[in-house]
């Protein structure tokens, strides 16, 4: 295992408390003192970073190897303990984000709170590396392919008989397809990180979203 997973571990591990907290913190704490990270990146689930590593990967690029360590924070109502231990006020690491607009007060609070603004509206936040979506991941990546290239993903990793079943639900019959994709990849545990890959590896690069786009560019190698 990488000094990068092994940071991203620690971290996620001391951010959860509990008996385990002061030995990952130890191994956070030792790990960011070394020359291998760079960056944490703050993002709200799994899927969020799964989408950013297959996006880096498009590109060339092994996060891990330029030290820079995707986080999944379990939810973005926990921006604030992790910002507490790597921001200013506790490793004091190079800091970056993506949230979903449904979440934007959260990491906005959370960054003021941490001493790295204050008054922080979403062109604010750019420039400090943090990024909002226009509603979450799905929906952007689902509006850059459009409805009908997802649809050919979705046939294609197998699930089209279960979307067709889907979409007759009485609840799904007043959205539009781009809503009902959306949802759908919400219904099962782990179906919206297989998606995440899975879209980002069918996306025209030069139609990637642009929290996606920025964020990878905010912690490209200078």
């Amino acid at each position: 295992m990488d000094a990068i997973t092994r940071f991203r571990l620690a971290v996620m591990e001391w951010a959860a408390g509990g008996a385990g907290a002061p030995a990952a913190a130890a191994a956070a704490h030792e790990l960011a003192a070394g020359n291998a990270l760079r960056t944490a990146v703050l993002v709200e689930g799994v899927s969020d970073q799964v989408a950013l590593e297959a996006l880096a990967a498009r590109h060339r690029r092994v996060l891990g190897a330029e030290g820079i360590a995707v986080i999944p924070l379990g939810g973005a109502t926990n921006i604030g303990r992790f910002l507490n231990l790597l921001g200013p006020q506790g490793l004091d690491i190079g800091l970056a984000g993506l949230c979903d607009a449904g979440e934007e007060g959260h990491f906005s609070r959370a960054l003021e709170r941490a001493g790295l603004g204050c008054g922080l509206a979403r062109a604010d936040m750019e420039p400090l590396g943090f990024y909002v979506c226009v509603a979450d991941l799905e929906e952007e990546l689902i509006r850059s392919l459009g409805a009908a290239s997802v649809q050919q993903v979705v046939d294609a990793q197998g699930d089209l008989r279960a979307f067709r079943i889907f979409q007759k639900q009485p609840a799904q019959r007043e959205r539009n397809v781009e809503q009902q994709l959306r949802r759908f990849m919400g219904t099962i545990s782990g179906r919206k990180s297989q998606y995440a890959r899975s879209l980002i590896d069918d996306l025209d690069l030069t139609q990637v979203p642009r929290p996606l786009d920025r964020l990878l560019a905010h912690v490209s190698v200078s």
